[in-house]
């Protein structure tokens, strides 16, 4: 087993990886990220059945919701009144963006955490104020009071948006990708997902990120999330480069929109493909 030297901390899937190797782990962000962006309100009772249903599916990793300030996401203000909602059964888990984020989560009982950078400066920037440096140094100081108060075992997922292209600063060099991975990687994370943030990576370069990734740390501790768009195309371009060693993708409704007035360039001359998450 391959285990890069800025991860110690022991892999709880061992069993299951070592009898399935083809096995794929399917983390459910819907709730969460598909939900953010809708402009109606949502009843905190509707998340609640949305995210029943989403658990008698089977599903049994799901990120419900976000403890961001509510002036900046006003649709997951409610976070703290839809944990104690949710059905038993599947392992939660809430985006937290910073210290108080976290006070506020902790509060409520969360035992899973997922942090949020990007591979670009020019995201960070305009999502939550911080370069990517700065976010990172966040963090750590996240990452400690949330183990100092959970124990040193307590999960924490690392995202990387932007991980191919920024829809303010363009395409992103995958070194810078890799960069950022591995930093989350040394602060601890228990795995990092690379993120396709504006939906539009294409087969060559999912292969060229996911090889470059795997020579920089284990592939078993990535994720690499699919959207609508390109999905299968994805699918089948991260097979190729070894996706079924990392073993894990989200599925969600909706993604972040483009920068009002920009529109994404084509990137190729056939039309995008649509796989319906029943079909994962």
């Amino acid at each position: 087993m391959r285990l890069p030297p800025i991860i110690t901390r022991p892999w709880p899937y061992e069993g299951l990886w070592t009898r399935h190797n083809s096995l794929v782990r399917i983390i459910e962000v819907g709730p969460r990220d598909g939900l953010q962006n809708e402009p109606t309100p949502i009843p905190t009772q509707a998340k609640a059945a949305f995210i029943a249903r989403l658990a008698a599916c089977g599903l049994k990793e799901i990120e419900a919701t976000s403890f961001v300030s509510p002036r900046w996401v006003p649709q997951l203000g409610d976070a703290a009144e839809l944990w104690p909602l949710l059905p038993q059964g599947p392992l939660y888990s809430a985006l937290v963006p910073n210290l108080k984020g976290l006070e506020r989560a902790l509060e409520a009982g969360v035992e899973r955490i997922a942090l949020f950078t990007a591979a670009s400066d020019a995201f960070t920037q305009k999502n939550i104020a911080m370069t990517v440096e700065e976010s990172l140094a966040v963090f750590e100081q996240v990452i400690g009071a949330f183990r100092q108060a959970k124990g040193p075992d307590a999960w924490v997922r690392g995202y990387v948006s932007t991980a191919f292209e920024c829809p303010y600063a363009g395409p992103v060099d995958p070194a810078e990708a890799v960069r950022v991975a591995q930093r989350l990687a040394a602060l601890g994370v228990d795995e990092v997902s690379l993120g396709d943030t504006i939906g539009v990576a294409v087969p060559s370069e999912v292969q060229e990120l996911t090889r470059r990734i795997g020579d920089a740390m284990d592939l078993r501790r990535v994720a690499l999330p699919r959207h609508a768009r390109h999905r299968a195309r994805q699918r089948a371009g991260g097979a190729a480069a070894g996706d079924r060693r990392r073993r894990q993708f989200g599925g969600r409704p909706g993604r972040l929109p483009l920068r009002a007035g920009r529109q994404r360039q084509p990137r190729h001359r056939r039309p995008p493909v649509y796989v319906a998450r029943h079909g994962l």
